[in-house]
């Protein structure tokens, strides 16, 4: 897991554009987690929590649902030394390619700083999030996340 930084100045995150600013740790998926993410978004649909019904189907294991982004946007958003604050951002662009299945390690997101742009109420950056299953070669889900540095 990558040890937050924290960005002085708004050049000093323009700098940062393109650059991997780390990730986070990998996680055991494992039934129990499946199984409070059902209650926690009332998706108890046997593909998620049926384990001997979800192995003989079509992912030959229980899987997240699609609903979930896979951890995939950590909080490794910059901090800033100076009196700036971040609106929430918003994520634009969420796609899951391929479920986190119960037995298997998933990491939760890497993130990249794709833009930072001028706007009149402040800076505008959009960061770009990754996560990965351990094993699979396409990435589990990719996220575009948009917020608003002020101040």
């Amino acid at each position: 897991m990558s040890t937050p930084r924290t960005i002085a100045t708004i050049e000093d995150l323009r700098a940062l554009v393109g650059h991997e600013l780390g990730s986070t740790e990998w996680v055991e998926i494992t039934q129990e987690r499946v199984d409070l993410f059902a209650d926690a978004t009332e998706d108890h649909q046997w593909i998620h929590v049926d384990v001997e019904r979800a192995e003989a189907g079509p992912s030959a294991a229980p899987s997240r649902t699609a609903s979930s982004p896979c951890r995939c946007c950590p909080p490794s958003a910059p901090s800033s030394s100076r009196s700036r604050s971040a609106a929430p951002g918003s994520t634009t662009a969420w796609r899951a390619l391929h479920q986190p299945r119960a037995g298997r390690l998933a990491d939760p997101g890497t993130a990249t700083f794709e833009e930072v742009n001028d706007l009149p109420k402040g800076t505008q950056v959009v960061t770009r999030y990754v996560a990965e299953i351990e094993g699979v070669e396409r990435p589990a889900c990719v996220a575009r996340q948009i917020t608003l540095v002020t101040g």
